[in-house]
């Protein structure tokens, strides 16, 4: 068992960065992830990760102890105070993970396209619709909250393990590049979703809530879609708007697949 007690220690320092700093994330290519149900995720996606931190009063809880057996590892044992300083969550579960961060794939099938969505709720939320609705690709712009942000990882519910995530340097060549239809959402002017044609792939664009889709941005798109709202409703969030856009999507290729 290795223990760590000091702040100074050079890997205690470097897992701080790692959890706080969205630039040594990417020269590293690694993430810190919280919590049994995020390690737990990581490891039935078949991933390993790099290293396992636990709190010391954590280490004998039986949740924690098959976690730390099932990865395979010798864990990291840190004080309580010292895993709670590296932790983002203000009450940390006596769990952290190093993992590798993916390597991004080229988009295919269904896709999510987000730009500019800074709020890692919207962002983490986002991806848990997608990855429960079968969508498996999301493009991020670069002014996208940072997808291996603690706080997306734990809004996202463990959604990161069963999606490919890909951070975009030149988002619209990306979404020139998709070969499906490119659907664009707007708070009104847009086809009803219902009319919808869903045959082929869907590549589905959501922007922030303030700015929403840039107008170079939507060109781009084939069809403008609108969610019909109660009178007097001015739009919904971002994040709920994807939910219901993926659901639908959903229900409606279910329901022509058993017509097939």
């Amino acid at each position: 068992m290795s223990v760590l007690r000091s702040r100074d220690n050079p890997r205690v320092r470097r897992w701080h960065a790692l959890a706080r700093d969205g630039r040594v994330r990417k020269d590293e290519g690694s993430a810190l992830i919280e919590g049994p149900h995020l390690l737990s995720a990581c490891l039935a996606a078949g991933l390993k990760p790099r290293a396992v931190l636990v709190g010391e009063s954590a280490r004998t809880r039986p949740e924690i102890s098959a976690l730390v057996q099932r990865a395979g590892m010798v864990p990291v044992t840190l004080p309580d105070a010292l895993l709670k300083w590296l932790a983002d969550a203000a009450s940390p579960a006596g769990l952290l993970a190093e993992i590798a961060i993916p390597a991004p794939t080229a988009p295919a099938g269904d896709c999510v396209f987000l730009e500019g969505i800074q709020d890692a709720g919207n962002v983490g939320a986002i991806l848990r619709s997608a990855a429960a609705f079968g969508l498996r690709h999301v493009v991020l712009s670069r002014g996208c909250a940072d997808p291996w942000s603690p706080k997306v990882l734990r809004a996202g519910m463990g959604a990161h393990f069963a999606l490919a995530i890909c951070p975009a340097e030149d988002f619209e060549a990306a979404l020139r590049a998709f070969g499906g239809t490119l659907v664009c959402t707007a708070v009104q002017g847009g086809r009803p979703l219902v009319e919808l044609d869903w045959k082929g792939d869907a590549g589905w664009i959501f922007g922030s809530e303030g700015q929403g889709v840039s107008a170079t941005v939507a060109s781009l798109a084939a069809v403008r879609a609108t969610i019909p709202l109660a009178a007097g409703t001015e739009s919904l969030n971002v994040a709920a708007a994807a939910a219901i856009c993926f659901y639908e999507r959903a229900r409606r290729l279910s329901r022509r697949g058993a017509r097939s």
